[in-house]
């Protein structure tokens, strides 16, 4: 019996498995898609910074050359077109503020799905401006520190046109204007500073810090239900330790 419950415990969590890789493709393609379209048809990534940005994230996840092209084919055709990216707002438990960003084909659907998660876990569905005054748009970078002091990579960082850094460990993320994301990346390269990964966020402008554990466990339950779901493709909260 115990062989048994070992084999169906290993094809459960490979079925596990299966699906949240299926469900990281899935965001990604749209990602993809939406990249293109948003970047007005522009499907060559060295022309258009946030659909290479999408792209080198599908290769970390080892996403299929064949997928990859496929999903700016959709883009550029008749499939693509219906694919539209809409942001929701609100509050997740314990006040903590929510900005959801999401890929779709279908908007009440999308809505529908959305606001069942809110409405199940505790949290409280917001109006276009609600929470959004609170995050600002930037480029992150993150760096290595390898054998670099952060005094080091914060002199070159700055010289790079950084707005600001973080220190994790043996990371460094590095804060620069939306705009000047792809100048600041390619003169941090150019400096020989080891570049882990660059995405185009919102970062908060005061994060909020949840100390209970219960509370936080709720958060982030609810958090978790949202990033389930096909259509979100990012979510960008205030909470510190998410």
């Amino acid at each position: 019996m115990s062989g048994h419950s070992k084999w169906a415990t290993i094809k459960r969590a490979k079925g596990a498995a299966d699906i949240k890789r299926g469900l990281i493709f899935t965001k990604l393609s749209n990602g993809i898609t939406v990249a293109v379209k948003k970047g007005g048809g522009i499907a060559d990534p060295n022309l258009n910074f946030r659909l290479r940005l999408v792209i080198e994230a599908a290769k970390s996840q080892n996403m299929p050359k064949e997928t990859i092209e496929r999903a700016i084919e959709r883009a550029l055709g008749k499939d693509g077109a219906s694919l539209e990216e809409v942001t929701y707002e609100g509050f997740a438990p314990n006040g903590v503020a929510i900005i959801i960003e999401a890929a779709t084909d279908n908007i009440p659907r999308t809505a529908s799905q959305i606001k069942s998660v809110f409405s199940k876990e505790g949290g409280s569905f917001g109006r276009k401006g609600s929470v959004s005054y609170q995050f600002k748009q930037v480029g992150q970078i993150v760096v290595k520190k390898d054998d670099k002091s952060l005094e080091e990579i914060f002199d070159q960082a700055v010289e790079c046109g950084a707005e600001d850094i973080e220190d994790r460990g043996g990371e460094v993320v590095i804060y620069t204007a939306y705009a000047d994301t792809a100048r600041t990346k390619d003169n941090l390269s150019e400096k020989g500073l080891n570049i882990v990964s660059v995405d185009l966020i919102k970062k908060p402008l005061v994060q909020m810090h949840i100390t209970d554990k219960t509370k936080l466990e709720k958060t982030t339950n609810f958090l978790e239900k949202l990033e389930e779901l096909d259509d979100v493709q990012k979510i960008y909260t205030n909470l510190a330790e998410y």
